[in-house]
């Protein structure tokens, strides 16, 4: 009878948390810690081809000292941060990764504006390839990051809706942080086309402008 008895109140504590969203709370605070790993692994990879990218233009631009050094200091400060699965519980701390993150990816634009005044540099076929691979790698990024806002606006909604939110409560779920952009002010604003600006001077020499 004891035994019969423990099994009825078992089955009705499991459908009693399943009914108050407690399974889709752990699924979905699964999802998120999946897709977040999966944003993690993306800026490991940037993070690893910022080195090498940075000695090849190093050879062709001797003079722009200060935009490499710029990358490879903002390289250094994103290796400081400890991107923990932890990380995602912490608003502040999640701020400060993506403030590092956002000043790399200025620099790495800035080092590859640089690399357009280096006709050698852009013919040569190991910075093609580190530029290709470093495409490649945004684009990853931006998919990344476009599937852990989903899994956490999911994860978030399900934390503040009513009955889940008390089962979130009762367990200590959190909602969690999500991506935003820095630059919200300056983004909002129609872009400016403006057809009668002076057309940029003719290069002495003759030779046609290629981009690649």
């Amino acid at each position: 009878m004891r035994k019969l008895v423990s099994s009825l109140f078992l089955l009705v504590v499991v459908f009693g948390l399943s009914g108050c969203g407690y399974n889709r709370l752990q699924a979905q605070d699964e999802a998120v810690k999946a897709a977040w790993s999966e944003v993690l692994n993306q800026y490991q990879r940037r993070a690893d081809l910022v080195p090498n990218l940075v000695n090849v233009v190093k050879a062709y631009a001797a003079h722009e000292k200060e935009v490499l050094t710029q990358v490879t200091a903002a390289r250094a400060r994103v290796g400081q941060i400890q991107a923990t699965p932890e990380l995602i519980n912490d608003p502040q701390a999640f701020q400060r990764f993506q403030a590092a993150q956002g000043e790399l990816s200025s620099a790495l634009a800035r080092l590859l504006v640089v690399a357009e005044n280096y006709p050698q540099l852009k013919a040569d076929g190991l910075f093609r390839d580190l530029q290709a691979q470093l495409e490649g790698t945004e684009n990853r990024i931006a998919v990344a990051r476009n599937r852990y806002i989903r899994a956490v606006q999911e994860y978030n909604t399900t934390v503040r809706q009513f009955p889940s939110n008390l089962t979130a409560m009762l367990f200590g779920y959190q909602p969690k942080p999500n991506f935003t952009v820095d630059n919200e002010k300056d983004i909002s604003r129609a872009p400016r086309v403006d057809f009668g600006a002076p057309a940029p001077a003719p290069n002495p020499s003759g030779a046609e402008y290629s981009p690649h």
